[in-house]
């Protein structure tokens, strides 16, 4: 290692670092051109990027086999996704079909792949997949809610892909208000079958995704009636179109919804029943069930019937965790290259980067994105082991889960989608160009704030858990770790104990200030919702009219979460010292941007004082000062690969102008001189006015 002294700094360089660079260079470009100012910040990082990608990964094994399903789909010319943004809505759903096919000749030339490897060339081929839905939710429903007669009916079918399952729930009428959808299913003893209806316009399954052209199946939700009685929504498996030429049954009224805000190669669908008839044994019935005779046996709780939507949601805060990576990753390399102003006569423009105002856009976010992939491994394998315990017959987890994951779900889907939208803002006008990339990731992932549960309802969702919890009263030792500071003997501190700005660093001081925060915002809202019932409101009244209070301390609850994610990860983390140093940085800057955002809440009641507010402030610029030199390495380590990165302005090599020039080169509009346009509106304008020149 070579260290050269300058005024007041030292540059290091390691020649072994500087090798591994270049050969990175290499396998981004063949000629291994990199961009000047992105070659400097990777040489004199200290960090050993390798290691902190493992750890993102969740191990080196979850990283080769990622890499080796990327390698797989970079080197299949069919993949390829240059000319993606330039795809009008009907070639895209081609594009999808043409790459779902391809996507299975994979899966059945490699005979099975495990669910890792599968996620992992799901991700890789980045495309809004038709058949997306059959393994994301038509599968594990069945693997969630079948029993073992049916899953070893239905699942070898669904693997092979004889047939190909949608998820058939929200309707056109309801989506987040699951119980109030509207399909029927009545069943039948005489013939031990079941009839299942959409009754009304409202009722019709809309939005589905596989559903409008794609699923030969689909589970569908409906309202079970038996003997008379409505038992609530369970799924069934419903046949839709012919195996044998693709039309509808009869009975059955499908197809797509139309144009949306993104997602343009999916095929979000809807469908109308109308008396289709399947067999008894086409209920899904591990937990609920219907004998020939009718007679309905409940399940243990009624949250069971949602698991497939706790699994869905437990996975989007790594989901949408990964998409804000992508921007970040964008939005801080093209900062890095991209030049601004001469502040100083004789000396080059300052890199955009270098302004701390862009710094305080876009370093909370690289911390937000860390963050998030840690609290989305720890709700993966928290969901892991409450599925084992449900197994078991042990539902006590349940209820703390479900609440976990919808209030996650909504904390990590609007604060990741926000984060998007100002990666793109941070990227000037260039950023508004698809060839950036990041319109197309917002337009895609924002719908992940709606699907799978409306954001507010999701956080009401988590506030009533936190409502009944603190109203039980009980101490800490009987509540689970993450609620634990509504305990009755929580100890409360009248003022956090911070006196200098780096005590803002010390994890234990964050936490508990979160701890705190979250506490205080639980009492108000509660405070609230006596209010109402103390005026003669009743349950439902009172809880509206504390509403958006719930929702406030929800969303604190979950940032408490997110911080707890992130702290705990480091605890166990196997990482070098460098790594480690920083990871507590990002960490430190997750929680102190968190109290400068939010400073009226860690504030209102004195906790914080504005001395220590302002003490606050002043160690987030210190932490940005700290971070700013390892930017560069700390979005590498996402180790997105540029083809699925897809921008010209995030490239690895930072051969921004170049490729966003060829891009618009590229354009159907430009194939020739002069568009067809001038000859069909514009030539005769032009030729009334030649005269008058």
């Amino acid at each position: 290692q070579i260290s050269q002294g300058t005024e007041g700094s030292s540059v290091h360089v390691d020649v072994v670092k500087v090798a591994a660079i270049m050969a990175s260079a290499t396998e981004h470009r063949e000629d291994g051109y990199m961009a000047e100012e992105l070659r400097v910040e990777r040489e004199r990082s200290r960090l050993d990027i390798e290691e902190l990608t493992y750890l993102l990964d969740g191990g080196e094994i979850f990283t080769k086999r990622r890499r080796a399903m990327v390698k797989l789909v970079v080197n299949d010319p069919l993949f390829n996704q240059d000319d993606k943004y330039f795809l009008s809505h009907e070639e895209a759903l081609d594009n999808g079909m043409m790459k779902s096919v391809r996507y299975i000749e994979i899966l059945k030339d490699k005979g099975s792949l495990n669910p890792a490897d599968n996620h992992f060339l799901r991700s890789a081929i980045n495309e809004e997949l038709p058949v997306g839905l059959h393994f994301g939710m038509f599968i594990p429903t069945i693997e969630g809610q079948g029993t073992e007669e049916q899953k070893a009916k239905w699942l070898p079918l669904a693997k092979n892909f004889d047939i190909i399952g949608a998820y058939a729930q929200t309707e056109m009428g309801h989506g987040t208000y699951v119980r109030g959808l509207e399909t029927t299913a009545t069943y039948y003893p005489l013939t031990e079958e079941f009839v299942i209806n959409s009754p009304n316009l409202t009722s019709i399954k809309w939005w589905p995704g596989t559903l409008g052209h794609t699923a030969t199946h689909a589970i569908v939700v409906a309202r079970l009636i038996t003997k008379g009685q409505d038992h609530g929504v369970h799924p069934f498996i419903v046949q839709i179109r012919s195996l044998e030429d693709h039309k509808p049954l009869p009975g059955i009224e499908v197809g797509d919804i139309g144009p949306k805000f993104g997602y343009f190669g999916m095929d979000n669908g809807f469908l109308k029943l109308t008396n289709i008839r399947i067999p008894r044994n086409q209920m899904l019935m591990r937990y609920s069930q219907v004998s020939p005779d009718g007679t309905y046996s409940k399940p243990p709780t009624d949250k069971i019937a949602y698991g497939t939507m706790v699994m869905i949601r437990a996975g989007l805060t790594i989901f949408v965790a990964k998409a804000l990576a992508r921007a970040v990753t964008i939005a801080i390399r093209y900062s890095v290259v991209r030049r601004q102003t001469q502040n100083r006569p004789g000396e080059p423009e300052t890199q955009v980067m270098d302004y701390q105002t862009q710094q305080y856009k876009l370093l909370p976010l690289l911390a937000t994105a860390y963050a998030m992939s840690f609290a989305g491994i720890y709700m993966m394998k928290k969901h892991v082991h409450v599925t084992t315990e449900i197994a078991e017959g042990n539902l006590d987890s349940l209820p703390e889960h479900h609440a976990t994951s919808a209030g996650l779900k909504a904390f990590s889907t609007e604060s990741c989608c926000q984060g998007m939208e100002l990666c793109r803002l941070s990227c000037g006008g260039h950023g508004y160009s698809q060839a950036s990339g990041i319109p197309n990731i917002y337009a895609n992932y924002s719908s992940a704030q709606t699907y799978e549960g409306e954001n507010t309802v999701m956080l009401l969702q988590t506030a009533r858990y936190l409502h009944k919890v603190f109203n039980q009263k009980l101490p800490q030792s009987q509540l689970p770790g993450d609620v634990s500071y509504l305990a009755s003997d929580f100890h409360k501190h009248i003022q956090s104990g911070a006196v200098r700005s780096q005590q803002f660093s010390d994890p234990h001081l964050l936490l508990e200030a979160y701890r705190q925060r979250a506490r205080r915002l639980v009492e108000i809202a509660s405070r609230r919702y006596q209010d109402g019932t103390g005026t003669g409101m009743d349950n439902v009244a009172a809880w509206n009219y504390s509403s958006v209070d719930w929702t406030v301390a929800a969303r604190a609850h979950c940032h408490y979460a997110v911080l707890n994610a992130f702290q705990s990860a480091l605890q166990t983390a196997e990482v070098n010292d460098n790594n480690l140093t920083i990871l507590r940085a990002l960490c430190s800057l997750y929680g102190v941007f968190g109290i400068v955002q939010y400073s009226g809440e860690f504030t209102m009641d004195g906790y914080l004082s504005t001395d220590q507010l302002s003490k606050a402030r002043e160690h987030l610029y210190f932490l940005l000062q700290t971070i700013r030199p390892e930017a560069v390495p700390l979005v590498d380590a996402f180790d997105f690969h540029d083809q699925i990165l897809n921008s010209a302005l995030g490239r690895y090599d930072g051969d921004v102008y170049r490729h966003l020039y060829e891009w618009a080169l590229r354009a159907p509009r430009n194939k020739t001189e002069v568009h067809e346009t001038y000859k069909k509106y514009l030539q005769g304008v032009l030729k009334k006015n030649k005269a008058k020149l």
